[in-house]
């Protein structure tokens, strides 16, 4: 694997354990696509840091167990501004 996408993987991890941000807000901060966060977390950064790569897991799992109620909120003050 190419350094520079071992220090990004490491870098994204870091960033998501220390702001508990999602997959979309970290690669808006980073200049990357969702997926290829997604992968720097789940498939690269095990084989680099397994115990960060673990809590970046516990995180994003409450980021997915939580995603309904994110997604109701952001319907409900779309709707809110229209009236």
């Amino acid at each position: 694997m190419n350094e520079v996408i071992w220090k990004r993987a490491i870098e994204i991890g870091q960033y998501i354990r220390d702001t508990h941000s999602t997959v979309r807000e970290a690669a808006r901060v980073f200049g990357v696509s969702k997926s290829t966060v997604h992968k720097d977390v789940t498939e690269r950064l095990p084989k680099i840091r397994p115990q960060l790569a673990k809590l970046v897991r516990e995180i994003l799992d409450v980021n997915k167990a939580e995603r309904h109620i994110r997604g109701g909120e952001a319907t409900r003050r779309k709707y809110k501004k229209a009236t």
